[in-house]
């Protein structure tokens, strides 16, 4: 089946969803939903799939972007936890994402604030995460082993290090997304392709064990989808949905920063918190010249917004650490934007950056929800979530296939494409060069006008700031936004 999605197909798929009744209701197309509605797409199960905004809105696209092998729940004795992000980290690199996932080196600068014990502490932890890396079967030369380097060769890679007191630094490797909302539109289409109905702006009223009460947010009308299953993995919303699911929701933070801000980048960069023993602050050069810094820990209490705000205090606070390990200091007039997400995290006492980073699939009034986790292992929590719903609504399926289902633009890179769409596109680098070639004009970020118009008819973007927003990343600087509109607008002529 074809896995394009687009405005003709949604209205299509939505009339039917109004009238049959389906095997599984998925509530929220994040990288959970959208891996759920995939899982049980391809276990030969009739699915419908919706969410209130658009592919990717929640916290799967405010993320660091790192595809990472759990070094830090070692670090914290949480074995199982570390072992399955290792796992799940080898299937993306190496079956179902290598397109998109691909490894990346960070430098941990040993400056005058980290001792030599630190060190020698966090390259144990290094070694013991590449012994993970062994364990889950992920091939060495897909992601190299951690090394020591001199000052000289730290500072040739990231040249914005102050030399002050600098012994050298720790380079270590893990895996890391060139965007994650761009994995969260390679699983919806995925889905797609194996006959789910992905319904975006699409939102749900109120849920049962037999279906939902759902609004189509662009018209307005209300109707019902029947589904002999339903699974919630609405993430930070799914407590508005299931009362008795407690969430508490934590802040995450990042810093946009231009390239000139940290010129000769070359690699990511782990920078210690002061105070804390086994927490860093992230470095993170993005595809188009951008710089990404991150992340704040903070419990949010209250509603919950549907875009979050990053707040002076978390900048304040990322550039106060960034800071410790630069030759000349940032100000806030450096930072060119700022995004915030909010983690999905289980109820319990604590300091949000301590609690369990662990997924929990409950059933309560035969809803199965999905909560808790991280961006890493979105395919074992999927897959958990419909093992679930399987055995408690007694539907006929078999095991899911997922760790060995490649996602739509996995497999061989077509000869002759630019390096920069094969990174982006994967196998449909091809097929959107020829749109590009038609429709040059810059939108922003190395992307063009025939970027967008692919995401239009392929990707399912509806409006502008789907375009934006979630299908690139241009919107995260305000001028670049403005610039890109007219642009954007004209893709769906």
């Amino acid at each position: 089946m074809d896995s394009s999605l687009n405005a003709d197909r949604r209205a299509g798929e939505l009339a039917q969803a109004a009238e049959e009744t389906v095997d599984v209701l998925v509530v929220g197309l994040g990288a959970t939903g959208a891996g759920a509605a995939l899982d049980a797409a391809s276990r030969g199960l009739s699915v419908a799939a919706i969410d209130a905004h658009d592919l990717a809105f929640g916290t799967s696209r405010w993320s660091s972007k790192m595809i990472h092998g759990g070094l830090r729940y070692l670090a914290k004795g949480q074995v199982d936890v570390a072992y399955e992000s290792a796992v799940e980290r080898g299937i993306l690199l190496t079956r179902t994402a290598p397109h998109l996932v691909k490894a990346f080196p960070y430098l941990l600068p040993l400056t005058p604030g980290v001792s030599r014990g630190q060190a020698a502490l966090v390259m144990s932890g290094y070694r013991l995460g590449d012994g993970l890396r062994a364990a889950a079967r992920t091939p060495r030369r897909l992601l190299p082993g951690p090394s020591r380097l001199g000052a000289s060769r730290a500072r040739s890679l990231a040249p914005a290090l102050s030399g002050y007191g600098l012994r050298g630094a720790l380079l270590s490797w893990d895996g890391r997304l060139l965007d994650d909302a761009r994995l969260v539109v390679a699983l919806a289409r995925t889905a797609a392709g194996h006959g789910a109905k992905i319904l975006t702006r699409c939102r749900a009223l109120e849920l049962s064990e037999t279906g939902a009460r759902v609004r189509d947010e662009m018209t307005g009308t209300e109707f019902a989808i029947r589904a002999r299953a339903v699974i919630n993995a609405a993430g930070v919303w799914a407590g508005t949905l299931d009362p008795r699911v407690r969430l508490r929701p934590s802040r995450g933070t990042h810093l946009v920063l231009r390239a000139d801000a940290l010129p000769g980048l070359r690699t990511g960069l782990h920078v210690p918190i002061p105070g804390e023993s086994n927490r860093f602050a992230l470095v993170l050069p993005q595809s188009g010249g951008l710089v990404h810094v991150g992340l704040t820990d903070v419990a949010v209490d209250g509603p919950v917004s549907d875009v979050p705000e990053a707040p002076e205090e978390d900048i304040r606070t990322l550039l106060s650490v960034l800071n410790t390990v630069l030759e000349t200091e940032l100000t806030r007039g450096d930072v060119a934007g700022a995004y915030a997400g909010l983690r999905p995290l289980l109820a319990a006492e604590g300091r949000t950056a301590d609690l369990s980073r662990r997924h929990a699939v409950l059933t309560r009034g035969g809803v199965v929800t999905v909560v808790g986790g991280k961006l890493t292992t979105y395919r074992r929590m999927a897959e958990d979530a419909v093992d679930r719903a399987v055995a408690v609504r007694g539907l006929r399926a078999g095991p899911s296939r997922t760790a060995a289902l490649p996602l739509v633009g996995a497999g061989p890179a077509p000869a002759g494409a630019p390096p920069r769409l094969v990174r982006r596109y994967g196998a449909e680098a091809g097929a959107v060069q020829r749109l590009v070639q038609a429709h040059p004009e810059e939108a922003g970020l190395g992307l063009t006008a025939g970027d967008l118009i692919w995401s239009v008819r392929h990707e399912g973007a509806l409006d502008v700031a789907d375009l934006l927003d979630r299908r690139t990343r241009i919107g995260l600087v305000a001028g670049d936004r403005e610039r890109a509109a007219r642009v954007a607008e004209s893709a769906f002529r």
